[in-house]
């Protein structure tokens, strides 16, 4: 399978700090994949993303995005494979209505109007916001502000999504609507998703996780091997699943579990089985 982003040896720093902000950064992600990139405040999360599409310029290394290596020639093409959703989608309307806001970017890349009509459409309706088109987007609940911002992602056709923070200020209802419209998306298109999030539930449903500690991958693998290690990520500063967090009690209390992480459905199962065995 083909690589959506190659990174290799990549150093950034800001320029008030003699400490570097990405430290010999590897990692590669494949078309198709979902990576969740977690770490404390200032592990260097965002300005990794800022680094994939050419907002910061690497102090060294490379950046590989669909097949092109980032430069001043190749930045306006690969930032046009590449859709960000940000934390506060306020921060992203421009429209007077969703319809509106939605074509506001294929305006700017010079769309014609029959095709944008089209992907505004089609965009509204991948998300389940047809009947709302000529509302305005300051009167939408949270996690309908969220998917408006995706829609005007999609409707630009990018082949890669960052999600940056895009759930936090999301309650649990919101936030499970927003990733499984991404999930759904990702099947539908074929898109590549890089998560960078504080919530180690949405994490968990990644298909790897990527470790940041100061600047340094401390660790990549699949949301198991990571979760694993419940008490190492507790002195990063981390939260884990709650699952971990249950199965972590259920040991202190003599219950023996298998090793490894289970999520909650997998947890479920296994103590189901363990009570008809009692």
């Amino acid at each position: 399978m083909d690589n959506a982003i190659s990174v290799s040896h990549l150093n950034y720093h800001y320029a008030d700090s003699d400490r570097l902000a990405l430290n010999d950064i590897n990692f590669d992600v494949a078309a198709g994949e979902w990576v969740a990139i977690i770490g404390h405040n200032g592990s260097g999360k965002s300005t990794l993303a800022k680094n994939l599409n050419g907002l910061l310029a690497p102090d060294s290394g490379t950046v590989e995005v669909a097949g092109m290596t980032l430069s001043e020639d190749t930045v306006w093409d690969i930032r046009s494979k590449i859709g960000i959703v940000f934390q506060n989608p306020d921060n992203q309307f421009v429209g007077a209505t969703v319809a509106d806001d939605i074509a506001f970017g294929l305006e700017n890349r010079g769309v014609p109007r029959p095709e944008m009509v089209e992907r505004v459409k089609d965009a509204l309706a991948r998300v389940k916001m047809t009947d709302f088109a000529d509302r305005e987007p300051a009167r939408l609940s949270g996690g309908q502000k969220q998917r408006v911002a995706i829609a005007g992602i999609i409707a630009q056709q990018p082949e890669i999504i960052i999600l940056d923070e895009s759930t936090s200020m999301l309650d649990p209802a919101g936030r499970q609507e927003v990733l499984a419209t991404i999930n759904q998306l990702r099947d539908e298109l074929g898109l590549t998703v890089l998560s960078i999030t504080h919530d180690i539930e949405e994490a968990a449903g990644a298909h790897r996780i990527i470790l940041l500690n100061d600047g340094q991958i401390k660790e990549v693998g699949t949301p198991e091997e990571i979760f694993a290690h419940g008490s190492e990520l507790l002195e990063l500063g981390l939260d884990v699943p709650y699952a971990a967090k249950l199965k972590e009690a259920l040991s202190e209390r003599g219950v023996k579990l298998p090793d490894g992480y289970l999520n909650e459905e997998r947890l479920v199962d296994y103590l189901w089985t363990l009570h008809s065995t009692m």
